[in-house]
């Protein structure tokens, strides 16, 4: 064996390309139709916080919207004002306000806001002077015991709020609500969440407010529950190809690969990584790829993860680790530096995709595909042929 072979079994030269994501908008498009069909009477928000789940929100937004959707949601005042930076015009909807938020900011960007108590809708009263009234959509707690109004504050919230809105100072444009269990149609917390709401919006009504938008359903329930879907439905997770009800076929939009940055050939009885987990049972070549925990790959998925690296899945060995994770390559077919391991993505070729690594790691796609760090590049996908780097 020469040298230069002898140095490549052993310890491939390491070569310098970033893990990517790539976000494939002709799937949120998609998504978006499909998901609308099943909801022909209501309007739609698509749910971009979080940057998109991950897939970046403003592309996200523009995509939605021009597949049908006509509103937004977010989680934050934040989150909002960057899509307004991003010049997205669309009504947009933040729905978990800190009473110190900007609301003033909101406001005067023409930023829905989501009220839930009364020291809430003091605030955005406060801010609004100047700018505007505000619009504001109640949150009624409808079974969560989270975020929304407790019912037994909720006769008070819309007196002040009817109150607020003869004076001018706001206008109560939505009612909305959330289902703890709606990925499990037949628990009957869904049905004590539907009675609340109703009852939630005649109160409202009793007390001279009228929104033109009532909301109860997330991805799940527009999917699985007609009677949820009033006016309009709030969807996230379905925009990206999850659907936690795993009722339609819907299309998974991101796919995670990442650079083989060296090879080396070991031995069998060879130990792996960090506390060796791990002994190669036989001779066999090992692949480095630049990603581990603070990239987003779920420690808990160590010894079951797997990855396609030349059309075939090969497993992840060892500890994922922050940085890196070991890839049994096998030795019947030697893997070159700078060839590409898929890490997940939507299935089509059988590569692993992120349902499967929520499975290793004893968690849901939705945890996968934001836990995505800032490392790792971003392009997004507009049509089969056309890319470009976001960031």
């Amino acid at each position: 064996m020469n040298a230069a072979v002898a140095t490549r079994s052993q310890a491939a030269a390491v070569v310098t390309s970033r893990p990517t994501l790539t976000a494939d908008l002709t799937a949120v498009a998609a998504n978006t139709r499909t998901i609308a069909t099943r909801a022909p009477g209501a309007a739609l928000m698509a749910v971009v916080k979080a940057d998109g789940f991950g897939h970046g929100a403003a592309d996200v937004a523009r995509t939605a919207l021009a597949a049908g959707a006509t509103r937004l949601g977010v989680t934050s005042v934040d989150e909002a004002l960057e899509l307004r930076a991003a010049r997205i015009g669309a009504p947009i909807l933040s729905w978990l306000n800190p009473v110190d938020a900007d609301f003033g900011a909101a406001v005067a960007a023409g930023v829905d806001l989501a009220v839930a108590s009364r020291p809430h809708l003091d605030a955005v009263v406060a801010a609004a002077p100047g700018t505007g009234p505000a619009r504001v959509h109640l949150h009624l707690d409808t079974g969560m015991a989270r975020d929304g109004a407790p019912p037994a504050e909720w006769a008070q919230l819309c007196r002040a709020a009817r109150l607020a809105e003869q004076r001018g100072q706001l206008r109560v444009d939505g009612v909305m609500g959330h289902l703890a269990c709606a990925d499990v149609p037949a628990d009957r917390s869904n049905a004590i969440g539907r009675t609340r709401f109703a009852w939630g919006l005649e109160v409202a009504r009793s007390l001279g407010l009228r929104p033109a938008h009532r909301h109860l359903a997330a991805t799940a329930a527009t999917l699985t529950d007609p009677r949820t879907h009033h006016t309009l439905v709030r969807i996230g997770a379905g925009l990206f190809g999850i659907d936690p009800s795993r009722t339609v076929r819907l299309r998974p939009a991101l796919t995670l690969t990442a650079p083989v940055v060296s090879v080396r050939r070991v031995r069998a009885g060879t130990p792996v990584a960090y506390g060796h987990t791990w002994t190669a049972p036989a001779a066999t070549h090992l692949g480095l790829l630049p990603l581990g925990y603070a990239d987003g790959l779920p420690r808990a998925a160590s010894g079951r993860a797997e990855v396609q690296v030349r059309g075939r899945r090969r497993p992840i060995v060892g500890l994922l680790s922050m940085d890196q994770a070991v890839v049994d390559l096998g030795d019947d077919d030697p893997v070159e530096p700078g060839e590409v391991a898929t890490v997940f993505g939507p299935g089509d070729d059988g590569e692993p995709t992120a349902a499967e690594w929520a499975t290793w790691a004893g968690t849901i796609e939705h945890e996968i595909v934001t836990g995505i760090g800032a490392r790792v590049a971003r392009r997004c996908r507009t049509a089969a042929t056309e890319l470009w780097s976001v960031r």
